[in-house]
């Protein structure tokens, strides 16, 4: 026997359809990213205005530097008592992306946050990118506890999603680059590797935290918009160099800081201590730089934003981007807090000025390359790089910021300052095995 037919439809009948899940998904976010905006934007706002006070307060009261071993040991002393659970910093957030398994301690918020004050307050050179997106990041996980029952994150899915958003959301506050901080958040995590489900959460949130940044009217720093070249051979072959040359600085520095980690864990076993003698050190080495090249040396301390600004105006001296990488290693790799972002920008920047004695380019397109490039292979987030390039240096310098900023990335090789990065796709058929490996674990055999 045949089957039955099915009745024909009624032409008629036109059924109310279900709501769509796409539907669900975009009205979800845009109340969560629109929280985890709030949230992430007001704490990177009061962060920079706090920044600004401390680093004015640091530059009008210079006897501050003597006071880097206090300032070590508060910090150190601060971290063992109260932040053992959030001491791992942005890698426990990428850790907890890739296996979700408890909410983040509330505390890493403002634990990170005084941290990095008191660290530039006694002079330590370090940046402001890992204190925003560690806030944006604990501050948007706890909505999975607060949200009321059915807007609440039960499944881990979701909640990466949720720790995606708000590391969007404090990097694009903190720099007032939404689009470059949008990516950054798909990026960051898995060496490369994207993870487009989280694009609608990472958009809202990064623009959203960006408007709220400048809703409480905090500026940023405004760069040259570049005037750029037609592009030609040695255009291509001079930015290549830098790209290849700022891959390299990237791997120096990623080597330094995690150099200086292991000597101070085999040298002090208290760790309290240990950003004790950093800032002992720290303060030895500025006091001989200073007999060596003068008051200078102030320009290499804290974020030394004038001096990024200054290295797209006139070539800055050779070392500049050296003195910048060895005291920032052994700022961060002594244990004081503070993001890697800002110095690296630095010296990028330094590198591609101090280059324009003997490249064929302008030397503010030469520092735009470098402040991208170096940070792209030291993070390896080529593609949130070229977007911050072009939002902080105009749309004609694309070429220029691609090529510096893919090339980086392929030299530094599977290395970087987040060591809780996996490797999704190797940069190398050669370097396949490591796939699916932390870069932790791939520490040494670069």
């Amino acid at each position: 026997m045949t089957a039955p037919s099915p009745p024909a439809p009624n032409p008629r009948r036109r059924p109310w359809p279900e709501p769509l899940p796409q539907l669900q998904f975009v009205l979800r976010w845009l109340l969560l990213g629109g929280v985890v905006s709030a949230l992430a934007g007001t704490a990177s706002a009061g962060f920079l205005v706090a920044l600004d006070w401390t680093t004015r307060t640091r530059e009008a009261q210079p006897w501050l530097l003597g006071l880097l071993p206090v300032g070590g040991l508060l910090v150190g002393l601060l971290y063992h008592y109260f932040g053992q659970s959030v001491a791992r910093g942005n890698n426990q957030l990428i850790e907890e992306i890739h296996q979700p398994r408890d909410v983040v301690p509330l505390r890493m918020a403002p634990l990170v946050l005084l941290g990095t004050l008191l660290t530039h307050l006694v002079g330590g050179s370090a940046g402001r990118e890992g204190t925003a997106v560690q806030m944006g990041g604990a501050l948007a996980d706890q909505l999975s506890r607060w949200l009321p029952r059915g807007l609440r994150l039960h499944r881990p899915r979701e909640r990466r999603l949720l720790l995606i958003a708000g590391i969007s959301a404090g990097f694009a506050s903190v720099f007032g680059t939404p689009l470059a901080g949008a990516v950054f958040g798909l990026e960051v995590f898995r060496v490369g590797r994207l993870r487009y489900e989280a694009l609608l959460p990472s958009l809202l949130a990064a623009f959203g935290a960006d408007w709220v940044t400048r809703a409480w009217g905090v500026g940023h720093t405004h760069y040259l918009v570049l005037e750029v070249p037609a592009l030609s051979a040695a255009g291509v072959a001079a930015t290549l160099l830098l790209g290849l040359l700022s891959g390299l600085t990237a791997r120096g520095f990623v080597a330094a800081v995690h150099a200086w980690q292991s000597w101070f864990g085999r040298l002090i076993a208290w760790p309290p201590l240990r950003p004790v003698a950093g800032g002992a050190g720290l303060l030895a080495l500025v006091g001989l730089l200073y007999l060596v090249i003068g008051p200078e040396v102030t320009r290499y301390l804290g974020l030394g934003v004038p001096t990024i600004v200054a290295a797209f105006e006139a070539p800055l001296p050779w070392y500049s981007f050296g003195l910048k990488l060895l005291l920032t290693s052994l700022t961060l790799g002594a244990g004081f807090k503070g993001g890697e972002v800002t110095p690296l920008f630095f010296v990028g920047a330094a590198l591609g000025s101090a280059l324009a004695l003997v490249l064929p380019l302008p030397v503010a397109l030469l520092a735009g390359v470098g402040f991208v490039a170096v940070f792209s292979g030291a993070a390896n987030t080529p593609l949130a790089c070229t977007l911050m390039g072009l939002e902080l240096f105009g749309l004609p310098a694309a070429p220029y910021l691609a090529l510096g900023c893919v090339v980086a990335y392929l030299t530094s090789g599977h290395g970087g300052i987040y060591g809780a990065q996996v490797v999704g796709t190797a940069k190398h058929p050669r370097l396949g095995r490591d796939a699916g490996r932390r870069l932790s674990q791939l520490r040494g055999r670069r």
